[in-house]
């Protein structure tokens, strides 16, 4: 290729490689040059030299937007880690575990060819940590529990619901790398990305600070779980009102909820929180509580009531 232009410099051979298959995704044919004369192998040479990635300089100008476009996602994320990284009680080494654990599939489709890698590997092995650590958690603070019991127990604490309920509370669905499509549809309150995000965190963390990292955090996590199930026995929330609305609506092929916080009163050490649950673009209940988790709760079961009894049909007919 002749008249090239540098559209990208980096010290990355990883991130130059994940760039070059952006842009021929797109039609765009691009070089890879270094500094470094044993670069043509996969290793790093971060700090060695310079990697460059470079297209036609017709090409350039259209090649820089959609980097730029790709780019936006990433960097945006890179800005709010700390923030996130206070919710979750870890700080990454290495914070490309962190972005890999928020990538769905749809991002890494649409922008990589193949080489931007989504969270999928990292649910499946975090899906793995998770059932270790609650089955060791089990194991030690329910001796009484059979196994059958232990494995209801195990089964309530990891269902998709508790996951994607942590999630929220971690507002996980704020970090998302989506693809175009998938944000249009709101990809970022769906509860089964949510929750699938949550166990990609823990194959993250476990990557990056190995098991007792992760197992510290789950700790974290599910102690106010476990300490349901000491109370209230096995079966006790296993079906709150919140799961129950997202299955009923899922059930009819209608908008998940969305939960807003109107207002709160009170002092700080007596707050009552009061949450409006929308479906579409209508109100459809109010809820109140001493916690937004409790106030949501509370507007679930009064929008089962108001949709069970036909009240509102019009609040649910509205496309997402």
């Amino acid at each position: 290729m002749t008249g090239l232009t540098v559209v990208l410099r980096t010290q990355s051979d990883v991130e130059a490689n994940v760039a070059r298959a952006l842009l021929e995704t797109h039609g765009i044919r691009a070089v890879i040059a270094s500094d470094v004369s044993h670069a043509v192998f996969p290793l790093a040479i971060d700090g060695l030299g310079e990697v460059r990635v470079s297209v036609r300089a017709d090409e350039a100008d259209r090649a820089t937007r959609l980097l730029d476009d790709y780019r936006a996602g990433a960097d945006e994320l890179r800005e709010q880690l700390p923030l996130l990284e206070r919710r979750l009680g870890y700080a990454f080494s290495d914070q490309g575990l962190i972005e890999r654990a928020l990538t769905h599939r749809s991002r890494a489709h649409e922008d990589g060819a193949g080489v931007v890698e989504d969270n999928e590997s990292l649910e499946f092995l975090g899906d793995a940590v998770l059932g270790l650590v609650m089955a060791d958690r089990l194991f030690r603070e329910f001796p009484a529990y059979d196994e059958g019991r232990k494995s209801k127990a195990r089964a309530q604490l990891v269902s998709s619901a508790t996951l994607a309920e942590l999630g929220d509370g971690l507002r996980l669905g704020d970090h998302l790398l989506l693809g175009r499509g998938e944000e249009k549809t709101g990809g970022r309150r769906k509860r089964s990305l949510i929750a699938d995000a949550f166990e990609a965190v823990v194959g993250a963390i476990y990557l990056d600070g190995g098991f007792e990292a992760a197992a510290e955090f789950l700790e974290r996590a599910f102690r106010p779980l476990l300490e349901r199930v000491r109370r209230d026995g096995v079966t006790a929330g296993t079906r709150d009102h919140k799961s129950a609305l997202q299955e009923w609506l899922q059930a009819r092929a209608r908008p998940l909820p969305a939960y807003r916080l109107a207002h709160t009163t009170g002092p700080d050490h007596r707050k009552e929180f009061a949450v409006e649950l929308l479906v579409g673009e209508r109100l459809v209940a109010t809820g109140s509580g001493q916690s937004k988790k409790e106030a949501e709760r509370e507007a679930a079961r009064q929008a089962l009531a108001v949709l069970s009894d036909g009240a509102a049909p019009e609040d649910v007919s509205r496309s997402r």
